[in-house]
């Protein structure tokens, strides 16, 4: 019975704190709906929500302006959050993510090649990605080419986990270089396209490029949710788990592929958005430790309230400007990354 009660006990844990990230993340969407040039009171906000009331002014900007950005927040932040959480699993690399591995740079590239080459970035009106899904179609070929080159090196060339980050960052500098070959032959318009692009924004995505993201990261999901018990085993080695009856081989392919395919699309309506897929799993694991059965939602959870945080943050500190959320986030997961590895420490052992 006493194993029972904590066992009991261990996993009552687990749930409060998922609980508890959702409770946060309904505190963050309220704080953000009431957060912009034009303030919103609480009692409005929900006026307009709850009792089909409010003004009709503010009824446009909570339906119109700032629902679609909250929500491309929230699939966005999961779908980096859980990429990140399980490319650090299957390549046994906790700093691996989309941004560390050149996933991000590679995404980026696509996109600037179908912008330039393929007419998908001409300006129209304030719309600076006339063609989101060709952008979504080169960014994710970008970001495979990435993720190949990567499982390559770790299976035929031996690259250990601490130096597969190096190789990440040689991936980043040719990706990056050969985007800024192609800014360098591009006129003055498909240049500005790119530089909007990769600045990231959360305002540019519609309820269709929103509902691609979503039904894509709810089927990547349930991929990663059916492969829990075999993301546990990995953590206890490659050997371990192939002995366990897991199909190792097939498991990293596919939770690559996937895990790229959720980041290199969100990546593509939005921008280069850094360190949500590094930092989000890694604050979660100080309370669910390593069971991928809490795990996974609960990264996924901790990575929309990190991207609504920061879209809040670029909405204030120089309003009514609205700052590059790609920087933002970037400000806020290098140094609570630092913090972590100098503190906890020991996260490359």
């Amino acid at each position: 019975m006493t194993g029972s009660n904590e066992y009991n006990r261990y996993i009552g844990r687990k749930w409060f704190a998922l609980f508890a990230l959702f409770a946060i993340l309904l505190g963050v969407i309220l704080t953000s709906l009431s957060v912009g040039s034009s303030g919103l009171p609480l009692s409005e906000i929900f006026r307009v929500l709850f009792t089909n009331g409010g003004e009709a002014t503010s009824r446009i900007i909570i339906f119109n302006v700032r629902m679609p950005r909250i929500a491309t927040g929230i699939v966005v932040g999961i779908a980096l959050a859980m990429a990140g959480c399980i490319m650090q699993n299957v390549l046994r690399n906790p700093l691996a993510s989309a941004s560390t591995l050149g996933v991000a740079q590679g995404a980026s590239f696509g996109a600037a090649i179908a912008i330039v080459y393929f007419q998908a970035g001409i300006q129209i009106g304030t719309a600076a990605v006339a063609n989101p899904y060709m952008v979504t179609i080169f960014a994710f070929l970008g970001g495979i080419i990435s993720t190949i080159l990567i499982l390559l090196l770790s299976r035929i060339g031996g690259v250990t986990p601490s130096s597969m980050i190096l190789a990440g960052v040689a991936l980043s500098a040719m990706f990056t270089g050969g985007t800024t070959l192609v800014q360098y032959f591009a006129d003055d318009v498909r240049i500005a396209s790119i530089v909007y692009w990769t600045f990231g924004n959360l305002g540019r995505a519609g309820w269709n490029e929103i509902s691609l993201i979503f039904i894509l990261s709810a089927v990547a999901f349930l991929y990663f949710a059916a492969n829990r018990w075999n993301y546990n085993a990995m953590e206890s080695g490659i050997n371990t788990a192939k002995s366990l009856g897991v199909n190792v081989d097939a498991l990293i392919l596919i939770s690559m592929a996937v895990a790229t395919l959720i980041s290199s699309v969100a990546i593509a309506f939005v921008g280069t958005i850094n360190f949500i897929g590094l930092i989000a799993p890694h604050i979660v694991r100080k309370f669910v430790g390593n069971d991928y059965r809490f795990l996974i939602p609960c990264s996924a959870l901790m990575g929309a309230v990190i991207m609504l945080a920061a879209d809040i943050a670029s909405r204030m500190i120089a309003a009514p400007a609205i700052l590059p959320i790609g920087a933002l986030t970037s400000f806020l997961g290098a140094p609570l990354f630092l913090y972590m590895i100098i503190k906890k420490g020991k996260i490359l052992k």
